[in-house]
Order: C-alpha cells, then sequence, then structure tokens
C-alpha cells in the first residue's frame, strides 16, 4: 500500500507540470562541443561527406517517412536553408528508411530544398546514438555537435534558429 501513496503524487498535476518541463529540456539541450562523426553517405546525386562542410554551420536532421514531426520540421528546413545558405549554414537530413518508395512518396509531398543523404542501414544513425524522429544536431564551423534536438514542434522553432544564427555570427 506504500506504492500508491507514490503513483497518487505521480498523478498530480504538480508532478505532472515538472515531469513535462525536466521532458522539454532534456529534448532540447545543449551539448559539451564534441566532434561529430565524420560520415559519407549517398544522395540522390553524389555523396556527401560531412567533413566537406567544416568551415560551415550544419544542422543535421535525422528522419523517417513515418515520423509525423518531420512533416512539419521539412518546412522549417527549407526556410532555414532559404533564408541563412548564404551565411554558410548548410542543412542536412539524413533518411534512415529501408523501404525507397515510402521516402520518395514523403519527397513528394514534402519537398526538400536542401541535402538528403540516405542511410537504409542506419549505420550513421547508430553512430549518432539516436533518440528518436526526428533527432537533429548543430554543427559548429569546426566540426563540433554543440547542440541536440529530439522531435519537431512548431514551437521549437524560434528558438532552434536563434542557436543557428547564433553560430553562423561567430
Amino acid at each position: 500500500m506504500k506504492n500508491q501513496g507514490v503513483v497518487e503524487h505521480m498523478r498530480s498535476p504538480a508532478f505532472r507540470f515538472i515531469s513535462s518541463l525536466l521532458l522539454v529540456l532534456a529534448l532540447s539541450q545543449p551539448v559539451f562541443a564534441r566532434p561529430a562523426p565524420d560520415f559519407t553517405l549517398p544522395t540522390a546525386g553524389a555523396d556527401v561527406n560531412l567533413q566537406a562542410y567544416r568551415g560551415k554551420v550544419v544542422y543535421l536532421d535525422f528522419w523517417a517517412s513515418w515520423c509525423i514531426p518531420c512533416r512539419n520540421s521539412f518546412p522549417w528546413m527549407n526556410a532555414m536553408h532559404q533564408r541563412h545558405a548564404d551565411q554558410g549554414l548548410v542543412v542536412l537530413a539524413v533518411n534512415v528508411d529501408r523501404d525507397a518508395q515510402a521516402v520518395r512518396h514523403f519527397l513528394d509531398k514534402y519537398p526538400a530544398n536542401f541535402t538528403v543523404a540516405y542511410d537504409p542501414e542506419g549505420h550513421i544513425a547508430e553512430l549518432y546514438h539516436l533518440k528518436g524522429m526526428p533527432t537533429s544536431y548543430l554543427i559548429d564551423r569546426q566540426g563540433h555537435i554543440v547542440m541536440s534536438h529530439v522531435g519537431f514542434r512548431q514551437g521549437d522553432a524560434a528558438s532552434l534558429e536563434q542557436q543557428i544564427e547564433q553560430l553562423l555570427s561567430q
């Protein structure tokens, strides 16, 4: 019966509020700058290598065709690419689907005006220790991961853009 008090406490509005706040903070967290693992992946054209973007700010986004929040992130990433590419921003989206037809269907509905690379075996996704879809990383001009973010909500957009602009100004 002691556990019943704990369960009741977990159902309280205050507990749920604090839990939600902690979850939000955990999902968008600065990362102590660490080198971004390098990779080479195929795109619809030539292969893309992360190391080639050294000197630029990279918004690296891992996504899948079945991911509902990805539908909202693609228009936002298009806007970021259009607004900040001249300042040195590269938006690189890495798809982890095994079904190429599902990817084409997604991209027909939600076109990408930025580079899309393919990791159907999930090797690079594993290297980056994904915790959910989408997961994004902000990589500075020196090739260090300075921020990671899980999920995408419209409410995240302003904060993410602010972090991008801060790195672009350095």
